[in-house]
């Protein structure tokens, strides 16, 4: 089994000092659920590079966008969500070009050899009067004058 690495982690100190912000600032955000640093046995705050990469978009939209805590708070639950979409978007592409490479290795072998892969379809009810239709429509065509 590998061994487990530990995540850097940060106390809010040292955070505090790294982004010019007081404590009370890193609290806030955390009761506001804007963070959600892990704790130390002490239930000492620990903050990780993914805290210090959300913390950094919360000063970018508070500092250079004006963004309020409420507004933060909207645009850091869209962004979840959009991700978790991607994410979902990712899989379902996978699992069809899955699909695609499954069906096409299962394609008759000339078939393989054609530019466009060619699917016959099973006749149904339907198809087979369209196909008689089109038959007396082209037999039609072909002897004018009756």
């Amino acid at each position: 089994m590998p061994e487990k690495r530990a995540k850097a982690a940060y106390m809010i100190s040292a955070v505090a000092r790294q982004y010019n912000i007081h404590p009370q600032t890193l609290r806030l955000y955390e009761r506001e659920g804007l963070l959600k640093p892990s704790r130390s046995k002490g239930n000492t705050r620990l903050y990780t590079d993914e805290d210090l990469e959300r913390l950094e978009l919360i000063l970018k939209l508070t500092r250079e966008l004006g963004v309020n805590l409420a507004g933060v708070e909207i645009i850091l639950n869209m962004r979840e969500k959009m991700l978790e979409m991607q994410r979902q978007m990712e899989e379902f592409i996978r699992s069809l070009n899955e699909e695609l490479a499954e069906r096409i290795r299962q394609w008759p072998k000339e078939s393989k050899s054609s530019l466009i892969p060619v699917i016959t379809l099973p006749p149904t009810p339907a198809r087979n009067l369209n196909l008689e239709t089109e038959k007396r429509r082209r037999s039609a065509v072909a002897q004018p004058g009756n």
